[in-house]
């Protein structure tokens, strides 16, 4: 079975005191994930509404070399960087229909 494209769909909610610490460490993901193998896009998106709210949209050539970015160091550091900064996460892992 050939493998078929992957489309992450990623909601970081920021505490509103935290929010920009929280954008510094997502925009310092972009260039070393673009870099990674199987990434096709990395785009970070801001709510013209609710500034707490973060948005990642991601496609992947694989699920497995998605699931081998959210292994990485960068991540690991993101993780360990926004600990108690953000709200509220929801990660949706998506197919594209056409």
């Amino acid at each position: 079975m050939a493998h078929q494209q992957l489309t992450i769909v990623a909601q970081i909610w920021a505490k509103p005191e935290k929010r920009e610490l929280v954008k510094t460490e997502l925009i310092k993901l972009i260039a070393p994930t673009k870099k990674e193998e199987g990434c096709i896009n990395y785009d970070l998106h801001q709510d013209n509404e609710n500034e707490n709210l973060f948005l990642f949209y991601e496609n992947w050539t694989s699920r497995e070399l998605w699931q081998k970015h959210m292994e990485n160091t960068h991540i690991t550091e993101y993780m360990k960087a926004t600990e108690g900064a953000v709200e509220d996460f929801t990660l949706y892992e998506m197919t594209l229909i056409e």
